[in-house]
């Protein structure tokens, strides 16, 4: 053995390292056990958190989801009823016509003329719009269907007559516009 190996001065130990080095237990790998098993603490430790907060998460849309198809389920429900609503005083005018079996024609007319108006005015505050094309519109057949082709002194393929009116809800055809359409020259 050589005089440093045999010098305390030399190898600054404690006297666990010591011991462990007398008993031949490399103090370095347990060190590095005890690092590594911190190490796989931490990691699970992290691992139940994402776990949680994954499961969380997925709860949470779940939850989101079932109160989209609530409120979509209610504005359907509530939508038909706002429409309705709308129209009470329509049939309530109709009705009050009926009920009015000697009214003079003048007085009839003005009354389904009223009539009209507040139908005209429930549609539109539900939306409901009219595709009345004017002549002259090219022809257009998201919005219109050609009932027939007619020669015309105007454009080819444009709106000569409209037959009966379409209607639109919230900007989608509900019935297109019955028109006849001029024929090419």
């Amino acid at each position: 053995m050589s005089t440093a190996d045999s010098n305390p001065d030399t190898h600054p130990t404690t006297a666990a390292e010591g011991a462990a080095g007398a008993a031949g237990i490399d103090t370095s790998s347990a060190g590095q056990e005890h690092a590594l098993e911190a190490r796989l603490a931490a990691a699970e430790a992290r691992a139940s958190e994402m776990n949680d907060a994954y499961l969380r998460s997925r709860a949470e849309v779940e939850n989101i989801r079932r109160r989209s198809e609530e409120e979509m389920s209610k504005a359907r429900r509530f939508a038909v009823e706002a429409f309705a609503e709308a129209l009470l005083p329509v049939r309530d005018s109709l009705e009050a016509a009926i009920h009015q079996p000697n009214a003079k024609a003048e007085l009839v007319l003005e009354g389904v003329q009223a009539t009209l108006r507040q139908l005209a005015h429930a549609m539109e505050r539900n939306k409901v719009m009219q595709i009345n094309p004017e002549p002259g519109t090219k022809f257009d057949p998201h919005q219109h269907q050609a009932i027939s082709m007619v020669p015309s002194e105007q454009e080819s393929n444009t709106v000569v007559a409209v037959l009966q009116r379409g209607y639109l809800i919230a900007e989608r055809v509900l019935r297109p516009a019955l028109v006849t359409v001029s024929a090419p020259k």
